[in-house]
């Protein structure tokens, strides 16, 4: 089986790479078993100072897999969503998110949940969930928290559509840079965060999200079972199809 996720460790930085073009960063089973196993593996390499997720196609991430929440059910994928957000806010070390191209639903999740997030201008965001009946159910617990409650109700309700610069406004990324000065950005972040000494990265990170994976331990179980009723509804059933189907047409 082709792995749809790569870590490559280099000088104290592992960067997790997303490369499944066959459905464009889809949250697969097997590409969030795999996302989890990549982060746990670079979380307690001791050679690991800071993590990088990034992708390596013009795609992000464009949510979930339709295919298998309309064949398989989202029972597994749900929860998976959860435990990969907790990855990456418990992880010892510093996580970047590089965001080029496209993010949509669930891979808004990502973003929102690691540490720092940089994207290109011209990156596209969309909590689309609510245009085929389901709710941003699992990755509220890490989107809203970024989010005023102005700009959530705004982006969760209409599932419109914004780039780059609008998502730092509204505080979902940190930075929007122009496209031809990500990697630069990225790489200046990355050393600005090899400076600091293992232990400080560590008990600041602790610091700084102790409430929120209070908050993903509390409650992600009850919002992954919500995201699973949902997407097994018949509402987001015929949805879903629907949508799947004008794809292939």
């Amino acid at each position: 089986m082709t792995e749809l996720v790569q870590l490559d460790v280099t000088d104290g930085v592992a960067t997790i790479t997303l490369d499944s073009p066959h459905n464009k960063n889809a949250l697969s089973q097997q590409l969030t078993g795999e996302l989890l196993e990549r982060l746990d593996s670079a979380g307690t390499d001791e050679l690991v100072r800071v993590i990088v997720i990034r992708s390596a196609l013009d795609v992000f991430c464009s949510g979930a897999d339709l295919s298998e929440a309309t064949t398989v059910g989202m029972g597994v994928g749900a929860q998976r969503m959860v435990d990969v957000q907790r990855a990456i806010v418990a992880n010892p070390k510093p996580v970047v998110a590089r965001v080029a191209g496209p993010v949509r639903a669930g891979g808004i999740g990502i973003v929102a949940a690691a540490d720092i997030s940089v994207a290109g201008e011209s990156a596209t965001f969309a909590l689309t969930e609510v245009r085929l009946g389901l709710a941003a159910a699992t990755i509220s617990l890490t989107v809203l928290p970024r989010l005023t409650d102005r700009a959530a109700s705004y982006t969760f309700l209409t599932g419109n559509g914004f780039d780059g610069t609008e998502a730092a406004r509204l505080g979902l990324v940190t930075r929007a840079v122009p496209n031809g000065e990500l990697d630069a950005t990225v790489d200046a972040v990355v050393q600005s965060l090899l400076k600091g000494a293992a232990q400080g990265l560590r008990e600041s990170k602790k610091l700084l999200n102790r409430e929120l994976l209070a908050d993903i331990d509390a409650r992600g179980k009850d919002l992954a079972e919500l995201s699973a009723d949902l997407f097994g509804s018949p509402a987001a059933q015929e949805a879903m199809l629907a949508f799947l189907n004008r794809k292939r047409g």
